[in-house]
């Protein structure tokens, strides 16, 4: 049976379509079992504890020493990391990602000094760095209608799994009387089990640019979307592309005409010469949307504070209450809000809303409360309510991140999200090391850690109010054009 152009269906279109439906939940479910044990560190929640307690560290050594090394390691790694997570084709930076965590939390077991603190800090930014790949892999072998589904577990997977460590370790310490060294080596062999996870996940056979050529002769058998009007389109070689999609029917795939010679000097230039060019051309294309654009921003700014928060809310904890003094709870906090951010993410997944029209005043209403849950966090010197605080910020940060992860995934062809993902992580990193510079360092004003938490509540309330006030502007836009067509449709009648 032929199409509506004369074809023959291809065989092997209809296995890979086949196989596309059928074959996600493999890599989802590796990938959340490596998710899930890497995140199963019960030693986390008492990190700082544990360097003030058994290392000999300063509280001045650690936060305004040790602390910001990973801040700047991970904004200095961020864009080779990318780099060889498109080169390697994800795989190999998910097993690096395991292999930094190893180095990482061996070095806490047996290392001493400032010097080599801060050489674990450089380990422990080149994993959050590869963060990149466990985000983006999932992308590149799942079909785009799954992608909103398979964010949510995969995110679901990570916090549910630091919930496990989270409750494990307070349990483990406050119960049976563990030494946090003991939880140290717990979490070394979790995240062991994720790296020998890591080796079954399927190989991509396509990235975004490096291996864009082998990508082409799979294209017709998979769905893109257009980066500027967001419209599911099958991508086809009638189809009219926007500017920047190259016609795939012209890539010459068998040499015919030409010697092997040129052939490799082709490929040499596509690799080396046209990579940054169809990098920045990607990237102009990606963010002319205003709803790519509106969320990536978000994205950016919201992150760079959540780093912020969540890198020295022990700080705070520790001098609104010393744990030498009493029973700390940190653990059960952690636990608390990783399990409820996990359930609003999968709730969030279910969600079909009008986020074009609604998601800046959605963004705007919650980036507020986030600034009230970290200005009470700060002003309110009680331990509980900081630990209440702590977990309300956390919910609805994870919840908001998801919505942003899977409507940007959305407004993007499969390969194209791994450069938005870098580029917002990279603008996050960059304000967040200006932050870090100016306001935590030593070097610079070396704020106590309440200033700091009360410029942070500014900074969220500085989100806000920026998004509200576009949030206002689109809504009034899009009822006026609606009023415009409806006044229109009378008259053409």
């Amino acid at each position: 049976m032929a199409d509506s152009h004369g074809r023959r269906p291809s065989r092997r279109s209809s296995r890979a379509a086949s196989g596309s439906a059928c074959g996600w939940a493999l890599p989802t479910a590796l990938l959340c079992a490596y998710g899930f044990f890497c995140s199963v560190r019960p030693s986390e929640p008492f990190l700082t504890r544990y360097l003030l307690g058994h290392k000999n560290l300063s509280e001045t050594q650690v936060f305004n020493e040790i602390y910001p090394v990973w801040t700047y390691s991970y904004l200095a790694l961020l864009f080779p990391v990318f780099l060889a997570t498109d080169y390697l084709r994800y795989k190999p930076v998910v097993l690096l990602q395991g292999l930094s965590l190893i180095v990482t939390w061996f070095m806490l077991l047996y290392a001493q000094g400032l010097w080599a603190f801060q050489f674990l800090e450089f380990f422990y930014g080149m994993g959050t760095a590869t963060d990149i790949a466990y985000y983006s892999y999932i992308y590149s072998v799942v079909d785009i209608n799954l992608y909103q589904q398979v964010t949510s577990y995969c995110r679901s997977a990570t916090l549910v799994g630091y919930t496990v460590g989270s409750v494990s370790g307070q349990v483990l310490v406050s119960v049976a009387g563990w030494s946090l060294f003991s939880l140290n080596v717990v979490s070394l062999t979790s995240i062991s089990i994720a790296f020998a996870t890591a080796w079954f996940l399927p190989m991509p056979q396509k990235s975004l640019f490096f291996h864009h050529l082998s990508s082409q002769r799979l294209s017709c058998e998979m769905k893109v979307m257009d980066c500027k009007n967001g419209a599911a389109v099958q991508d086809h070689p009638d189809v009219q592309r926007a500017p920047g999609w190259e016609d795939e029917t012209k890539v010459p795939l068998n040499g015919e005409g030409h010697s092997a010679e040129k052939q490799s000097t082709q490929k040499q230039k596509v690799d080396i010469a046209k990579v940054l060019k169809d990098l920045w051309q990607d990237f102009l294309q990606c963010y002319s949307s205003r709803t790519m654009l509106c969320w990536s921003v978000w994205w950016a700014l919201s992150t760079c504070g959540y780093f912020q928060v969540i890198n020295y809310a022990q700080g705070l904890w520790e001098m609104v209450l010393p744990s030498h003094s009493a029973d700390i709870y940190n653990g059960a906090v952690e636990a608390a809000s990783t399990l409820l951010g996990a359930v609003a993410v999968v709730v969030v997944g279910h969600i079909k809303t009008s986020w074009a029209k609604w998601g800046e005043v959605a963004l705007a209403l919650f980036s507020f409360l986030i600034a009230a849950a970290v200005y009470v966090m700060d002003t309110v010197r009680n331990i509980w309510v900081c630990y209440a605080s702590y977990v309300i910020f956390r919910i609805i940060y994870m919840m908001l991140i998801t919505i942003a992860t899977f409507q940007i995934a959305t407004n993007l062809s499969v390969e194209r999200y791994a450069l938005v993902f870098g580029v917002n992580t990279f603008i996050a990193l960059a304000l967040q090391t200006l932050l870090t510079v100016i306001v935590v360092d030593a070097s610079g004003l070396g704020l106590d850690i309440f200033t700091q938490f009360m410029i942070y509540a500014s900074y969220f309330a500085a989100i806000s109010l920026v998004f509200l006030v576009s949030g206002i502007c689109n809504i009034v836009g899009a009822y006026r054009r609606q009023e415009q067509a409806q006044s229109r449709s009378p008259e053409s009648q």
